[in-house]
């Protein structure tokens, strides 16, 4: 899921990147090369006007692709780097990753040494449309022995209890099947906090009805502490969309961390989502549906 340009998009865009850093570059220079032009202080007001595009330039070049806590820059500096002291690894895959070879990917999958344990698939976006690789990938994960979880993709164009239901429809879990999941990026223009956040706990509470369970939240950490703030969502085991750093800079709880989007491993064809699990393989197991009703009976 990513950060997930209609719930996962993955796609190589180093090459993209560096065209982007080149074309700025060379436009910033000709900019600077065309004022210097200017004597004795003319056209003083296009000089300034000069500068602040050249500013503007700067702020969107960091913001999209250099910012840390920018929700969709993308790597500028080569391959993925693991975070430090997690041993508990796993990807989330639509289909976007095209036909996964999952004996390959069973067989030679490491990350930073470590075993995949766990597998995040694409169910179903809005209240009309399943991932055309769900079955598939959904069947698959079990068969090779991967701790598998479904995520739903939050549409603004349809109500949240239509959401609910469509994905229970579509998406049956089972024991041992880590909690449902909501993947919510994006809020209405025309609503308030209040409202979106009450609108936010219906899909979870229909959900959570069905599979007595709390469903995973999982957004970039912005969107978190600006929309998702309120107490009543701490009891949500959340994971976090945060790239590119040495470590999470959210102050709270969270279960999972969603830490690049460029990872490459054998069997997936181009891009994948690496993840790593806040905590023990046994805490990963206990988290499972059946385990959590064991534990809370």
């Amino acid at each position: 899921m990513s950060i997930h340009n209609s719930g996962n998009h993955r796609r190589n865009v180093s090459t993209k990147n560096h065209r982007a850093y080149t074309h700025g570059y060379y436009n910033i220079k000709a900019t600077i090369r065309h004022f210097s032009l200017f004597k004795n202080g003319r056209h003083k007001g296009c000089l300034i006007g000069g500068i602040g595009v050249i500013f503007i330039y700067i702020a969107v070049f960091y913001y999209v692709f250099v910012s840390p806590t920018g929700f969709r820059w993308r790597a500028l500096y080569g391959d993925a780097k693991y975070p430090k002291g997690y041993s508990i690894h796993g990807i989330d895959i639509s289909h976007y990753q095209g036909d996964i070879e999952w004996d390959n990917l069973k067989a030679n999958a490491l990350i930073d040494g470590n075993p995949l344990r766990f597998v995040f698939i694409k169910g179903t976006e809005g209240s009309s449309s399943v991932d055309p690789n769900f079955e598939g990938n959904f069947s698959n994960a079990l068969k090779y022995g991967y701790i598998r979880g479904v995520y739903h993709f939050w549409s603004n164009k349809s109500s949240a209890r239509s959401q609910a239901y469509y994905f229970l429809e579509n998406v049956r879990l089972v024991d041992g099947d880590l909690p449902p999941v909501l993947d919510i990026e994006y809020i209405p223009e025309d609503i308030k906090v209040e409202d979106f956040q009450t609108t936010v706990l219906t899909w979870l509470h229909i959900v959570e009805d069905k599979y007595h369970v709390k469903p995973i939240i999982y957004t970039y950490f912005k969107f978190k502490e600006r929309y998702l703030s309120a107490p009543v969502f701490d009891d949500y085991p959340y994971w976090i969309a945060h790239y590119y750093v040495d470590k999470i800079e959210y102050k709270g709880e969270w279960k999972f961390w969603q830490h690049t989007d460029s990872g490459l491993l054998p069997g997936i064809k181009g891009n994948v989502d690496l993840n790593v699990y806040n905590g023990s393989y046994y805490d990963l197991l206990q988290l499972t549906i059946g385990r959590q009703t064991e534990i809370g009976k």
